[in-house]
């Protein structure tokens, strides 16, 4: 049931060891000179190492996933509980699971990301606390990375699978067996809104994977006499002639305005379209396809491989995080009545609830087992337990930040676009600025005061970034030199809104907001200053709105800043200077860099928490 490597030339059915797999195996068992397994298997480790490189170089991308700009998926009439059932105790979802708490020294843990470039593994192991009361402390003893080419696609399930199954391997063979032999858990990180359907209480795939870009608008499903549609939505009363016009009707009819799940890119809008393309249901009414998310699918490959072919015992699960997008109730944690609506009466779908993931847990919320097939295959133990996934974007954040972060922590990416994210006890959101929620795991044990309470990792994206650097010119070099030549503690006289080009989300979504870079000043190292001063006023502007909107506690307390502008010294501390501008007497707000930004190590953080 997952795939695998032997995905990539069977497009493996559902149950036992992929073909390609058996294969690799087969090649070293039927061998009896230990002179011929020494070879054979030297030539398959040259194999994996020519596929992935240097295990610690090479990456998964800068988490591109993630569309800032939508609200929480919070609906205004959430079903009461019951409306859809918890179907978990009758499905083999374990959400009760029970797991040994406080993880010793030396025990390891597991994260995967599925990037938008790559795919990456990290292993974090416990270490010792610095001082009792400490929180745990992990160390990264091993990573490794590939990236995806025209066999391993970045859109194909089957090279996900393979993806998870040459990390594995990778592990396997350089060096790590002890490692591999202590591992406790696995969670898995996967682009926004990448999804596909499988055929009912099985793995098979039933409908191709589309990914976190795939936008139902511009698909060939939106086509009509070869032109494409170029409203954003499809007008109530309008007759819908292409399966894409349809499914923005159903939207525009039944989702709440300014909802996360009226996106074209969503999830539940890939949902929708699948059906009008082929209806999900059978002629009888009976349910055939369910809606898988990336991280779930991996997630239950690795608990289902080796299920007896015909058994038809696999139910997806998945989590807060992916869910998001799909319309999930973040608040009340149950799917929404208008939810229940649009599917049954829209869409035509007898029993709604039978097309979605039957249980949303918790990111780090035990899921099940490992499947004994793959901790046979890798010498992992055969408890290895399976928890809930995270996004890539939020999975950077538990990389940055950690499992278990202060309220007031916040991260700061300071990439092509400024991304930011704090984390608040209050749930915030406000559409027309681009501000959304995600809810945040809290573990501890039924002592730990701070499990019982809510937290919310709020936040917005603005179109502000350091693209804005290249377009004007700035070489990695100049950029060192003219830095050190700007004393931070000074403010430019020039009032600059560095985009590249008109429109902008956060702090204010506004399409008509143009570029200001003018007037330029002769000296580059002027215009630098005024350039980075402006991109650090909208972070500031950014948190000073979260703040206004209810962020509990209203400023920042620790801004963690990732992505290429981190490692520019004096702009770190031109951002701290600037962002205390809009602190309260007795406030302080610390800027720093984050030690560690991947997200398969926020995975294996995420890992690790449901231990603690």
């Amino acid at each position: 049931g997952g795939g695998g490597l032997g995905g990539l030339t069977s497009r493996g059915a559902s149950g036992g060891v992929d073909k390609e797999t058996k294969n690799i195996f087969q090649r070293i068992e039927g061998m009896e000179a230990v002179e011929d397994v020494d070879r054979e298997w030297e030539n398959l480790v040259k194999e994996v190492e020519g596929k992935f490189g240097e295990a610690d170089e090479g990456g998964t991308g800068e988490n591109e996933s993630e569309e800032e700009d939508t609200a929480d998926g919070r609906g205004a009439d959430a079903a009461p509980p019951g409306e859809f059932s918890d179907v978990a105790s009758e499905t083999g979802i374990h959400a009760d699971l029970s797991i040994e708490n406080d993880p010793t020294e030396g025990d390891c843990f597991v994260g995967f990301d599925l990037g938008t470039s790559g795919a990456r593994m990290s292993i974090v192991e416990k270490t010792p606390s610095s001082s009792d009361g400490d929180p745990p402390a992990y160390n990264e003893v091993f990573t490794a990375s590939l990236a995806w080419d025209d066999i391993m696609r970045y859109d194909d399930a089957y090279a996900w699978r393979a993806a998870v199954d040459m990390l594995m391997l990778r592990a396997s063979v350089s060096g790590k067996e002890d490692v591999l032999s202590r591992v406790k858990s696995m969670c898995v990180s996967g682009t926004s809104a990448t999804c596909l359907l499988v055929k009912k209480n099985t793995l098979d795939i039933s409908r191709e994977a589309r990914m976190y870009n795939y936008d139902i608008a511009s698909s060939s499903a939106a086509t009509n006499d070869g032109k494409t549609l170029k409203s954003k939505g499809a007008k109530a009363g309008k007759h819908a002639d292409t399966p894409a016009e349809r499914v923005l009707q159903l939207i525009n009819t039944f989702v709440p305005e300014k909802h996360t799940a009226r996106a074209n890119t969503g999830s539940l809008a890939k949902l929708l379209l699948w059906n009008e393309e082929s209806p999900i249901v059978d002629d009888a009414g009976e349910t055939q396809e369910v809606l898988c998310h990336q991280s779930d699918y991996i997630s239950l490959s690795l608990m289902h491989e080796g299920d007896d072919e015909g058994e038809e015992t696999c139910v997806v699960a998945s989590d807060w995080h992916n869910c998001l997008k799909l319309g999930y109730d973040v608040q009340s944690l149950c799917y929404p009545a208008w939810m229940n609506a649009l599917l049954k009466e829209g869409a035509n779908i007898p029993d709604p609830e039978s097309v979605l993931p039957s249980k949303v847990v918790s990111p780090g919320e035990p899921m099940g087992f490992i499947s004994p097939v793959v901790a046979a295959k890798y010498g992992v133990p055969g408890d290895v337990v399976l928890v809930g996934g995270t996004t890539d974007s939020n999975a950077a954040f538990f990389a940055a930040a950690g499992a278990r972060p202060e309220y007031g922590t916040a991260v700061t990416s300071l990439g092509s676009t400024l991304a930011m994210k704090q984390l608040s006890k209050t749930f915030v959101e406000d559409a027309s600025r681009g501000v959304y929620s995600h809810r945040f795991p809290r573990f501890g044990d039924e002592n730990d005061a701070d499990e019982g309470e809510e937290a919310w990792l709020i936040g917005g994206a603005s179109k502000v970034g350091c693209a804005v650097l290249r377009q004007e010119g700035f070489t990695n070099e100049a950029l060192s030199e003219l830095s050190a030549q700007i004393d931070p503690e000074s403010d430019s006289p020039l009032s600059y809104y560095p985009l590249i080009k008109k429109g902008e989300r956060f702090p204010a979504a506004d399409s008509s907001k143009e570029p200001i870079l003018d007037p330029k000043p002769d000296d580059r190292k002027d215009y630098l200053h005024a350039i980075l001063q402006g991109i650090g006023d909208v972070e500031r502007d950014g948190f000073r709105i979260l703040g206004e909107l209810g962020a509990t506690p209203e400023r920042p307390t620790v801004v963690l800043s990732c992505g290429g502008g981190a490692k520019n010294d004096m702009w770190i501390a031109m951002r701290e200077r600037r962002l205390r501008e809009i602190c309260n007497e007795g406030q302080n707000v610390v800027v720093k860099r984050a030690l560690n930004t991947e997200a398969s190590y926020g995975a294996a953080l995420l890992a690790a928490a449901s231990f603690e």
